[in-house]
């Protein structure tokens, strides 16, 4: 299945999946406790799992694979050995390389991953007080000093964005030094704490002028601009 959150991605692969962020924008969370929460899956709701099976699935050479759509492999409640098998399946396919994505990169400290893998974190905002109002993940801060100190290739996704302080936020993205950036507003009327559209077109020329390659999402203004 080719992703919905990102065009560079061929596939999907969720060896590991649910979450205990419990992020107030999650679909995924959404759509598993909705239409998904009949299923073997998610009938227990959106804890944090881990599918044996999957460490049966080939790969193709030259594609990009997001591992874990359907959750946060980093999440508190995942175990370390469903990691290190998932960091050893991934070993099995040099030529494909595997996009993760976090928002608890500390974690990533904790394992040796291979060349083809991209560290992917989720940064909606510098301000930590805004990310405590929507979510149990470590706060932006946290998440920032992790991934500035990892080696290899890494991503950022700006995604739902939510309001930010440019100069400090360009900075962050900056030092993370990302092979890619997406960046977009949020898609499911959340309600969120979102910046005017100005200044999220502002951010990008920042990060464009630094040699940053940015790749837009849905970008709109703000639902409190289109109110007023």
């Amino acid at each position: 299945m080719k992703s919905r959150m990102f065009d560079i991605v061929a596939d999907t692969w969720n060896p590991i999946y649910g979450c205990l962020h419990n992020c107030r924008y999650c679909w995924s969370r959404r759509l598993a406790e909705t239409r998904l929460k009949h299923t073997k899956r998610y009938r227990m709701g959106f804890i944090p799992s881990f599918d044996e099976g999957e460490m049966r699935r080939k790969f193709k050479p030259g594609s990009i694979v997001f591992v874990s759509d359907m959750g946060d492999i980093f999440s508190p409640g995942v175990k370390d050995e469903w990691i290190k098998k998932v960091i050893d399946h991934v070993s099995e396919f040099p030529e494909t390389e595997f996009l993760f994505l976090t928002k608890n990169p500390y974690r990533y400290h904790d394992f040796d991953f291979p060349k083809n893998a991209i560290l992917g974190v989720t940064i909606e905002t510098n301000r930590n007080d805004l990310c405590e109002m929507i979510s149990r993940a470590p706060p932006p801060s946290m998440r920032y000093n992790a991934m500035k100190e990892l080696d290899g290739k890494r991503f950022v996704s700006i995604e739902p964005v939510m309001d930010f302080d440019s100069d400090v936020l360009a900075w962050w993205v900056k030092n993370i030094e990302p092979v890619v950036v997406y960046i977009g507003y949020d898609n499911y009327n959340n309600r969120l704490p979102e910046p005017p559209l100005a200044k999220v077109r502002e951010l990008m020329e920042l990060l464009r002028a630094d040699g940053i390659t940015v790749i837009e999402k849905t970008i709109r203004p703000a639902w409190n601009e289109i109110m007023k």
